[in-house]
Parts: structure tokens; sequence; C-alpha cells
């Protein structure tokens, strides 16, 4: 064997190394490209169920706020209702007030009337006497 063979011999081995090392790296590299597609596959179906289980849960939250304005719809004239008579009952307890004052204000000057009327029959039965009691001393 000359030197050259050897040499030869020697880049072949080398070479088949690194072919064989070559080889290794992308067979493992394979595999993780497969794990990789199985992984994407198996996302991509947990996606879509996700999806249609966020579709029919959007579906039920539309319909149930449809269903909350709806009755929120038919509950607001109550409200409205509820109001309206409150500001009744304020209009009233306000009106009772008033006639309270007035009837006490009436209360006081009837008794004011009272009194008048009291000294003025009082005062023209003294003069009714002493009217008498002139005409009985001219007589």
């Amino acid at each position: 064997m000359t030197g050259g063979q050897v040499a030869a011999i020697i880049a072949a081995v080398a070479f088949l190394v690194l072919v064989l090392f070559i080889g290794m790296f992308l067979m493992k590299i394979s595999k993780t490209m497969s794990e990789v597609n199985k992984s994407i596959n198996s996302i991509t179906s947990d996606v879509d169920v996700i999806s249609k289980q966020t579709e029919q849960i959007m579906a039920t939250s539309n319909t149930f706020i449809k269903d909350v304005n709806d009755k929120v719809n038919i509950v607001t004239p109550v409200f409205q209702a509820a109001a309206d008579l409150g500001q009744s009952v304020s209009d009233l307890n306000a009106a009772t007030q008033n006639l309270t004052q007035k009837v006490k204000d009436s209360g006081k000057t009837g008794a004011k009337a009272g009194v008048a009327t009291k000294v003025g029959k009082t005062a023209w039965g003294m003069y009714q006497n002493h009217r008498q009691a002139k005409r009985s001393k001219e007589l």
C-alpha cells in the first residue's frame, strides 16, 4: 500500500463517519419534525373544539342578553310607575302639609275672632246695662 492509498482509505473512513453523523442528525431532525406535526395536529383539533364551544357560548350569551333586555323593557314601566307614584305621594304630602298649615292658621284666626266676639258681646252687654241703668234713673 502506498501512501496515496492509505490517505484515500483514511479519507474514505472519515467521509463514512461524516455521512453516519449526518444521517443520525437527519434522523433525529425527522423524529422531531414528526413530533412537531403530531403536536400541531393535536393543537389544531383542540382549537377546533374550543372554537365550536366558544360559538355555542356566544350564541347562548346573545340569547341570554336578549332575554334580559326584553325583561328590562317589561319592568321599566313598573319602575316608571313607581317613580310617578312616589312623586304623587310627595305631592300629596306637600298638599297635606299646606292644608294643615292653613287649618292651623285659620284656627288661630278663628280663636282670635272668637275672643273678639266675646269681648264685643261683653262690651255690648255692658253698654246695654249702662243704657238701661241710665233710663231707669231717668224714669
